[in-house]
């Protein structure tokens, strides 16, 4: 695939003969169209790295709202699910398919240079409530209002429920109803935080497994 900065007439869109032209991600490209070629059989470590990337993107879904914020500064011409599968591919997942191991302890919901709160602690104050307790950092570059971005994440089940915005770094306590499909289930929790304006985003941090 070829990139078009400029032409004469602009970047081209849709076909021109056996071109294909358009703008992805304010990016104009063109590209040749050419059948799929298949040269023979898939070897069997083509077919266990599309199963293990098959996986991962499956894997992703739950925590598709949440990355779509945490990795805006990551996703420089790509989006930002793509950002995130680069990141977790080979830390939260690890082996050969069908022999994957998977350590979500290791999964990172958001990436940037903005200040972590410190000490945060999780628990459980009723079957449907996390209480969330921090310390709020005042370090140079971090503002009162910059916000919670905060995951509980059920491996068992692959559901996910949290929230972004709408807690300040400054409240330095918060209680979270979740959904009831989470209750009576074993909860990874993950926190970042974000400005306000989602122009600066901290590295997230792994809370820890909660049990009920």
């Amino acid at each position: 695939m070829a990139k078009l900065n400029s032409g004469i007439y602009g970047p081209i869109s849709g076909k021109l003969g056996n071109l294909t032209g358009g703008v992805w991600k304010g990016i104009p490209y063109v590209r040749e169209n050419k059948p799929r070629q298949y040269k023979g059989e898939r070897s069997p470590a083509r077919i266990a790295n599309e199963k293990k990337m098959a996986t991962v993107n499956n894997w992703l879904v739950p925590f598709h709202p949440f990355i779509s914020v945490g990795y805006l500064h990551m996703a420089a011409q790509q989006t930002t699910v793509s950002a995130a599968f680069s990141q977790v591919y080979n830390t939260v997942f690890s082996g050969t398919y069908p022999d994957l191991r998977i350590a979500p302890e290791n999964m990172v919901i958001s990436k940037g240079k903005l200040p972590m709160v410190l000490n945060p602690v999780i628990s459980f104050p009723s079957e449907n409530t996390v209480t969330i307790t921090w310390s709020k950092n005042s370090r140079k570059g971090t503002k009162y209002n910059d916000q919670l971005l905060v995951v509980l994440y059920d491996r068992e089940n692959q559901l996910a429920d949290g929230f972004i915005g709408g807690v300040n770094r400054s409240a330095e306590t918060y209680t979270y109803k979740f959904n009831d499909y989470l209750i009576g289930k074993s909860l990874d929790i993950y926190m970042g935080i974000t400005s306000i304006d989602r122009k600066k985003i901290s590295n997230s941090q792994y809370l820890g497994r909660l049990n009920p």
